[in-house]
């Protein structure tokens, strides 16, 4: 089985899930989202297949949420472009395989998609 993740080696999670997949004998292949963000249109299909709305995968506890004036009633569609222009607001990490895709916060949700 093969398998996407958008990644950021800062963050711990994202290296759990990593490690996680390389557990399962799951190849992945590694986007580093900051340098190569989604675009739009590629985020609102990750989303939309997850099940999530934009808000729910957008990481509030981040700066640029609060300076941009983001909130749960901005529309879904500002909300994707923030995330596309501030990849550090795209809740990570987002792990995507043939069967589905899912944000691996805890990184046992990975095993919904295995």
């Amino acid at each position: 089985m093969k398998a996407v993740i958008y990644h950021n080696a800062r963050c711990s999670k994202s290296r759990q899930a990593c490690s996680y997949l390389a557990e399962k004998g799951v190849e992945a292949q590694v986007i580093k989202y900051l340098e190569n963000p989604p675009s739009v249109t590629e985020l609102r299909e990750l989303l939309s297949t997850a099940g999530v709305t934009p808000h729910e995968a957008i990481r509030t506890n981040e700066a640029e949420y609060s300076e941009l004036g983001l909130s749960p009633d901005t529309p879904a569609e500002e909300l994707l472009a923030a995330m596309v222009a501030h990849p550090r607001l795209i809740q990570r990490p987002i792990v995507v395989t043939d069967k589905g895709v899912v944000i691996a916060r805890p990184t046992e949700l990975i095993d919904r998609i295995l």
